[in-house]
């Protein structure tokens, strides 16, 4: 599958517009009267939009012109519900529901089927907790959700949980000077220690050629199962240093193994 495709939906994406912000201003006062060529150039001044949110989904499986147009349908769907008063700018209103289009879409299609029952608890759930939020100026508790929908909190867990889509491990959560951290990162592993290490790997001949504190940091991390943060902050330098040197250490360990 190809997700570099100048074309997507017969759109040459290479060749977009994009639109500078007294464009934008001027577009919208005619939208807002009822120009329906202003809104198509609207439309189409903000595809690149899309194009950036649903570079985050590309390793889903779907197909990209499917995306995009799912991603076209949030941004109308933003340009139809956008408040100029509120003093907040177009992408930031937009984009937030052009993921959420898409994730509906990704959702509803999962090979993994929710029951309508659960989705609809979920739902419910997630409009009580907006509720509860304004009511009580702060996120309310799973318990008190579960109460105000008069259901158990386990129910109300789990309808939760079913409609989470699933995350790639190697799904990049942080830019540092080039260094990108992924998810798998963030994770610690209780169960994999040295002893599953050296049964499968000649670790302890690989580590000889590393400095110490490669050594210590790759110990911290596979022996001991701790996060690049916690690491860095045992090691007293940042999780991006610690990242890199992980990585450095382990592509030099893999010509000795």
């Amino acid at each position: 599958m190809i997700y570099n495709k100048v074309e997507i939906c017969g759109v040459n994406t290479s060749k977009l517009p994009i639109l500078s912000n007294d464009e934008k201003k001027q577009l919208f006062e005619r939208i807002q009267k009822g120009d329906k060529q202003a809104r198509q150039e609207y439309i189409y001044g903000n595809l690149r939009l899309v194009l950036s949110v649903i570079q985050r989904f590309s390793n889903r499986g779907e197909q990209m012109d499917d995306l995009f147009q799912i991603g076209c349908i949030g941004l109308m769907k933003a340009i139809d519900n956008f408040d100029v008063t509120q003093n907040v700018k177009f992408s930031t209103y937009a984009v937030p529901m052009i993921i959420g289009e898409v994730r509906r879409y990704l959702r509803d299609n999962n090979s993994i089927r929710v029951s309508r029952s659960i989705r609809d608890t979920a739902y419910k759930a997630l409009q009580t907790k907006e509720f509860l939020t304004s009511t009580l100026s702060r996120e309310p508790k799973i318990e008190e959700i579960a109460k105000e929908l008069n259901l158990p909190k386990e129910d109300v867990v789990m309808a939760l949980d079913a409609i989470q889509d699933p995350v790639s491990l190697f799904e990049p959560v942080f830019h540092d000077s080039g260094d990108t951290l992924y998810i798998m990162d963030q994770i610690k592993d209780d169960k994999n220690g040295d002893n599953n290490w050296l049964e499968n790997i000649s670790i302890s001949q690989a580590m000889n050629h590393l400095s110490d504190r490669e050594k210590h940091i790759l110990s911290l991390r596979f022996f001991e199962g701790k996060t690049q943060m916690e690491v860095s902050s045992e090691v007293g330098i940042s999780q991006a240093q610690v990242s890199r040197l992980e990585k450095s250490a382990l592509k030099h360990m893999r010509k000795y193994m």
